[in-house]
């Protein structure tokens, strides 16, 4: 059984972990595509879009509703790799801790 004193100690170095992870999540890129690559996106692991690039020959479709769908498709798939990185960063901060079965942050 753990203090309180100790459980205090455990709960701020956490917050200054989950720090370091946001800063951390920050720095990492992902990049998400669609139609074949005609759409890429990319998106920092706290996700916030960095760059949207559109190959020339899709604009030559002037297809804006199939535009449209590839960059939600793309934008999309590099959200989900940003997802999949911060969890694999939240395991590796959670290391060690003891924590309840299924507790996540």
């Amino acid at each position: 059984m753990m203090n309180i004193g100790k459980m205090m100690k455990k709960a701020q170095e956490m917050q200054a972990n989950m720090k370091d992870l946001q800063e951390e999540l920050a720095k990492i890129e992902v990049s998400g595509e669609s139609g074949g690559g005609m759409v890429k996106v990319v998106m920092s692991g706290d996700r916030q879009v960095k760059s949207i690039v559109i190959e020339d020959e899709l604009w030559e479709e002037k297809d804006k509703s199939l535009i449209e769908d590839l960059v939600a498709a793309a934008v999309n798939a590099a959200s989900q790799l940003a997802e999949e990185k911060s969890k694999e960063e939240q395991q590796k901060l959670m290391a060690g801790l003891p924590l309840p079965p299924g507790f996540s942050l």
